[in-house]
């Protein structure tokens, strides 16, 4: 069993949290020797071993038949599940010893294929939103329907979007068919696990890991600051924030709107310029008070964002929602302090700053042993004095970068998620050859639980 076959499965290849992590651990597996195997359900294959989802004349065919289904579908409401390639995609896993899937949203996969997937071969579900776990929204905010059932949807426009309700009729369709899968599943925060272990998804849980998500530690590293910004045109002296993010001035998830008040604000209070750069967006650079907001499209190489992270002072993470932003992550490795909202799993990636016990459930930390500092969601004020602290106090921000990056280095690393699927992938092969029952509920703890 040294070497493995193993097929991902994500919507694309490209850029994102998501994209990122199945492309990374793809990476990882055809290092180490494996027949590793990444599907896409749509966009380019760039790179070896990634794969479109199989698009001949027979599934083209059935594709287009299918459509007259998804349009009926979703006039109702309904979450369309017909994708005739998903069929194809499973008739062509023989051989494969493990099958692991990622965001199945998008408009590509057939969930109707889990039940009769997972009597066949083993299939690792990787979760990096609670789209699986709604009537058809990938965050739920402050609601709480999911729980129950959905219907009466609050926000039908929240992606995936869907025109008419029938959130309800959504939820008990996944329902049925995670009743009849058996899926062994990872998150890789303890805040995502607990939605899952609560959620119609349960059912489904043969094993349960919480699994952070890790960085390509040999790009993102601490540098050199002042040659950063040079190669970056970047303002020598001015203090940096950045904030990163896909689509960030449009983004429902993300906060740009409160993040440039406190950039303001953090602005007003220090009587100086500073430069918010949003990276992963297009628009018109803007002043807002002291700050200048300069917008840079997403970057195509891990280098050119490494750089941007080593220019920055903070990393500033504005979210009304969340799961375990990647780019916080990023910002660690690279020795940069994060500035964060503290929603979703952010808390268990922030050791925030403060004497005592933090608000909204987050625990405070002493600068030896703080990364950053969390602040109530759209909380411009908390956001700008958390900003303007750190800035006016080079010594104590040094500390809590190299704080960020020694943690990072502990606890998430790419390796270190690559090998951790690695092992569990093998131990459940072989439990699975001899005939024994995956235990329910397992979970792996957290770093730092």
């Amino acid at each position: 069993m040294d070497r493995l076959a193993i097929t991902q499965v994500n919507a694309s290849a490209g850029a994102g949290g998501a994209e990122g992590i199945a492309r990374q651990l793809h990476r990882g597996y055809l290092a180490r020797g494996h027949d590793a195997t990444l599907l896409v359900g749509r966009g380019e294959a760039r790179e070896p071993g990634v794969r479109p989802f199989p698009s001949d004349w027979r599934t083209r065919l059935r594709h287009d038949l299918a459509g007259v289904q998804r349009i009926a579908d979703r006039r109702r409401g309904r979450e369309t599940f017909a994708y005739p390639a998903t069929r194809r995609v499973v008739q062509s896993l023989a051989g494969t010893d493990i099958v692991h899937l990622h965001n199945l949203h998008g408009g590509y996969f057939d969930l109707r294929v889990l039940p009769s997937l997972s009597a066949r071969l083993p299939v690792f579900l990787t979760l990096h939103d609670a789209w699986l776990l709604s009537g058809h929204c990938a965050h739920s905010f402050d609601c709480e329907r999911w729980r129950t059932g959905c219907g009466s949807c609050p926000d039908l426009t929240i992606y995936p979007a869907v025109t008419v309700d029938d959130t309800a009729g959504n939820w008990q369709r996944k329902r049925d068919i995670f009743q009849r899968s058996h899926l062994f599943l990872a998150a890789p925060s303890r805040w995502l696990a607990r939605r899952v272990e609560a959620s119609m998804l349960a059912p489904a849980i043969a094993e349960l890991r919480v699994i952070p998500n890790g960085v390509d530690r040999t790009a993102f590293r601490p540098g050199d600051r002042a040659a950063a910004r040079r190669e970056l045109d970047l303002p020598a002296d001015d203090p940096i924030l950045l904030f990163v993010g896909s689509g960030a001035g449009t983004n429902p998830f993300k906060d740009l709107a409160t993040l440039e008040r406190a950039a303001a604000l953090a602005g007003e209070r220090l009587r100086r310029d500073l430069t918010l750069l949003v990276l992963g967006d297009t628009a018109p650079d803007r002043d807002a008070g002291h700050a200048r907001i300069r917008f840079v499209p997403y970057l195509e190489t891990t280098a050119a964002v490494a750089r941007c992270y080593q220019a920055a002072d903070l990393l500033v993470h504005a979210a009304h929602a969340d799961t375990f932003p990647t780019t916080v992550l990023e910002a660690m490795a690279c020795g940069t302090p994060v500035v964060a909202t503290a929603v979703g799993g952010i808390s268990e990636q922030v050791r925030s700053l403060g004497a005592g016990t933090g608000g909204d459930g987050w625990a405070a930390h002493p600068p030896a042993e703080a990364t950053g500092v969390l602040v109530p969601r759209a909380d411009a004020a908390a956001m700008a004095a958390a900003i303007a602290g750190l800035l006016a106090d080079d010594q104590l921000r040094a500390q809590l970068g190299a704080n960020a990056a020694r943690v990072a280095e502990r606890d998430y690393d790419a390796e270190r998620q690559c090998d951790t699927y690695l092992e569990w992938y093998r131990r459940i092969l072989v439990r699975r050859a001899a005939g024994a029952v995956p235990a329910a509920r397992e979970h792996a703890v957290q770093p730092g639980e």
